[in-house]
C-alpha cells in the first residue's frame, strides 16, 4: 500500500476541530450542544456586504488579478490610514483567508529548517502551518499567571540561532486574548532590527480591544518598514468568516515581490468574497462599537460565571474573544471528549477546546481550555453552569 508523507502524518489535528464527530453524534441524541470551542461569532454580517453580493452585476464570475483587484487594496490601504498605518494598495495581496496570508508568508522568508520563535500558547494552526512549510516553531512560554504577557526579552535572545529568520505574534491574542502594549511591540522591534528577523504580527482581532486600552500596529513602529509582515482578515472583524478573504501587508517590496509569486502559483482570491469584503469596508463606525460593547458584556459575564466555579482559574482577556482556563482536572482533551460523549444536563451540554493543542511544548496546558465568548450572555450563563455541573461528577 502507498505511505502517506512523513509531513502529511506529522500534521497536528485542529484541538478546536478534532471533536466535531462527537459534537455531530450529541446532535444525532438529541442533545443541544453550547459551542464555546470556536471562534465562530453569533453577530450579524453587515448587510452592506451581503447585499453587495445580492445585487452583483457581474456576466461572467471570473478571476481576478493576484494580488487582489486595485480597487479593493486601494480602499483596504484607505481603512488603514484610518487606523494610523501608512501603506499603499502595492504593499497589500489579497488572500484565501488569514490562512493562506501566513502560508504565504511562512513560504517567502523560511527555507527547510528554518526557525520561528513564537510565544505561546498561540493559535494551534501555527503548528500545521510551520509543519506544512518545513519550518521548525520554537516556542517561548507565556506563562497563564502573568496573564500570558510578552516574555522577557532575554527569553527570546536565548532562543535566537542562525537558524531563526522570524517572531510571530497574535495581537490581540488567540487564544489568550492578551493585547500586547506599545512598549512590548517596541522590545520586540529592537530584537527584531539588532538580529535582522521579520517580525510577523497576525491582527486579525485589532478591532476587538477592551478597557480603553490602546492597539498598536507593528506596521506603526517605523524601525520596522523592511522587518514587519502583518497578517490580517476580514473574518473576525465583519462576522465574514465564510468570505475566507485575508490580508498579506508589507512594505519590505521584496516580501511582496515574492509572495506575489506564491499568489499567481494558486491564481487568484474569490471574486464574489472580494466584492463582500470590498463593501464591508464602508461598515459605520456604530457597528463595531456595538459589537465591542457587546463581546466586553459577554467576557465579563464569562469570567464573572467561571469564577463562581471552585477549582477554576481564568485569565482575563483584554482583546479578540478567547479566553484561557485552568479547571480542576487532569486532561481536558478526555474531559471534553466525555462531556461530548456522556455528560448532559437535561440533554444540554457544552463542546470547548482543550488548550494543549495551542502549545507546541509537550505536556504544557493539559488541564487548560480555549472558550470563545461569542454566544450571547444568557448562552453563556447557561454553558458554564453546565461545565459546573460536570466538574462536580467527573473523574478524571
Amino acid at each position: 500500500m502507498p505511505k502517506i508523507s512523513e509531513k502529511g502524518q506529522s500534521m497536528p489535528q485542529s484541538p478546536i476541530r478534532k471533536l466535531v464527530p462527537f459534537a455531530e453524534a450529541a446532535y444525532k441524541k438529541g442533545k443541544i450542544v453550547y459551542h464555546l470551542n470556536i471562534g465562530q461569532p453569533d453577530i450579524k454580517t453587515p448587510e452592506i456586504a451581503m447585499d453587495a453580493v445580492r445585487v452583483h452585476s457581474l456576466d461572467i464570475l471570473s478571476y481576478t488579478r493576484s494580488e487582489g483587484s486595485e480597487e479593493y487594496r486601494k480602499k483596504i490601504a484607505k481603512y488603514y490610514a484610518k487606523n494610523s498605518i501608512d501603506v499603499n494598495h502595492d504593499d497589500i495581496i489579497v488572500t484565501t483567508g488569514g490562512s493562506e496570508a501566513l502560508l504565504f508568508a511562512f513560504g517567502s522568508i523560511m527555507d527547510s529548517d528554518d526557525e520561528i520563535i513564537i510565544p505561546e500558547p498561540f493559535y494551534a494552526n501555527y503548528n500545521g502551518f510551520s509543519i506544512a512549510s518545513d519550518v521548525k516553531v520554537v516556542p517561548v512560554i507565556s506563562k497563564f499567571e502573568d496573564n500570558f504577557a510578552l516574555p522577557e526579552i532575554a527569553e527570546f535572545e536565548k532562543l535566537i540561532t542562525p537558524k531563526t529568520k522570524a517572531i510571530l505574534i497574535c495581537n490581540p491574542g488567540n487564544p489568550t486574548g492578551y493585547l500586547y502594549s506599545k512598549e512590548e511591540i517596541k522590545k520586540l522591534a529592537e530584537i527584531a532590527v539588532k538580529h535582522d528577523l521579520f517580525i510577523i504580527a497576525d491582527e486579525v482581532y485589532r478591532e476587538f480591544v477592551y478597557d480603553d486600552k490602546e492597539f498598536y500596529s507593528i506596521m506603526q513602529e517605523e524601525s520596522l518598514k523592511e522587518h514587519a509582515i502583518m497578517i490580517d482578515s476580514v473574518s473576525k472583524r465583519y462576522s465574514m468568516c465564510g468570505a475566507r478573504i485575508g490580508y498579506l501587508v508589507s512594505r519590505n517590496k521584496e516580501v511582496i515581490a515574492t509572495a506575489l509569486k506564491f499568489a499567481q502559483a494558486r491564481l487568484s482570491p474569490p471574486t464574489l468574497a472580494q466584492i463582500a469584503s470590498e463593501a464591508a469596508l464602508d461598515t459605520p463606525q456604530s457597528y463595531f462599537d456595538d459589537v465591542i460593547e457587546e463581546y466586553v458584556e459577554r467576557r465579563n459575564v464569562l469570567i464573572e460565571e467561571l469564577e463562581k466555579i471552585d477549582g477554576v482559574k481564568v485569565a482575563k482577556p483584554q482583546g479578540a474573544f478567547y479566553c484561557i482556563a485552568e479547571l480542576p482536572i487532569n486532561n481536558a482533551d478526555k474531559f471534553a471528549q466525555w462531556l461530548l460523549e456522556e455528560f448532559d444536563v437535561d440533554g444540554e451540554t457544552v463542546m470547548v477546546a482543550p488548550a494543549a493543542g495551542f502549545y507546541s511544548t509537550n505536556n504544557v496546558g493539559q488541564n487548560q481550555v480555549r472558550l470563545a465568548y461569542v454566544l450571547n450572555k444568557a448562552s453563556l450563563v447557561k454553558a458554564v453552569a453546565i461545565l459546573g455541573k460536570a466538574l462536580k461528577v467527573y473523574r478524571d
